[in-house]
């Protein structure tokens, strides 16, 4: 009888996020995408802000156990903030540059001089196994919270690749980043970068419940597996080195290498 108490009760809060996620919402502004339904007009930062309360509260303990052995085996803080693109502002047409939080998985060790080691040397297992397990993604349950991110969406990719997108390309901030993506499940880090963002593009055309909870079970089964995680694949590398070549004098996409098509 407790346990239901405490299911009821924990159901109840995660709701009323989500309501009030889903209220302020809908008063935002579009910044140009048309919703693609009623899914993603009215039902979808419902469940997201539901789910991930849910979540949180859930998985508190874990969540502390990780911050506590975190902060150990990283010695000092263990989380870590990656700035990163959001979905597009409707006043400015610009993204929102968000902060992403993290479970730390390298140290800040240095050497003599005080220059960061190399990445393979503050990697610890510790590191390695929040890495492959995807346990130093549960911080950002908060992001989703917040409405800075979704449960399913485009990747997140860095701030310093904006520049090399295409104005095409860019649809792909017209919705909210998500923690995993189609992109994700059709590859994670072994797709070459046009692949990744054709999938990111064709998520926002079919956009759907249905959609979200198939890559939702897909992303589960790949971390069980651990297909495509940290397995010798081939990254395709920055996207500002793979597209060096693709800017101008003043830092825009040459017309040759420009795509205005719509979505």
């Amino acid at each position: 009888m407790i346990i239901l108490k405490i299911i009821a009760v924990i159901l109840l809060i995660a709701a009323c996020v989500g309501v009030v996620a889903q209220v302020m919402d809908l008063s935002t502004k579009s910044n140009g995408h048309k919703a693609y339904g009623p899914y993603e007009r009215f039902f979808k930062r419902f469940l997201d802000a539901f789910l991930s309360t849910g979540a949180v509260i859930v998985l508190s303990p874990i969540l502390l156990i990780l911050i506590v052995f975190g902060a150990f085996k990283m010695k000092g803080n263990p989380f870590y903030l990656q700035k990163r693109p959001g979905k597009r502002d409707p006043k400015t047409g610009q993204e929102k540059i968000m902060k992403l939080i993290k479970f730390r998985s390298m140290t800040n060790e240095r050497d003599k001089i005080g220059k960061l080691l190399p990445d393979k040397d503050r990697l610890n297992k510790y590191g390695r196994i929040i890495r492959a397990t995807s346990l130093d993604e549960l911080p950002s349950l908060i992001n989703i919270i917040k409405g800075d991110i979704s449960i399913v969406g485009p990747r997140p990719l860095a701030v310093d690749y904006l520049p090399y997108y295409t104005n095409h390309e860019r649809h792909r901030h017209d919705v909210r980043p998500g923690l995993t993506g189609l992109a994700q499940v059709s590859g994670r880090n072994s797709i070459k970068w046009d692949a990744k963002f054709k999938y990111d593009i064709e998520y926002i055309r079919n956009l759907s419940f249905v959609n979200d909870v198939k890559i939702v079970l897909m992303t589960v089964k790949k971390v069980f597996i651990r297909e495509g995680i940290g397995q010798g694949e081939e990254h395709p590398g920055n996207l500002y080195d793979v597209r060096a070549d693709w800017l101008d004098e003043d830092g825009i996409i040459k017309s040759e290498y420009q795509d205005d098509s719509p979505i």
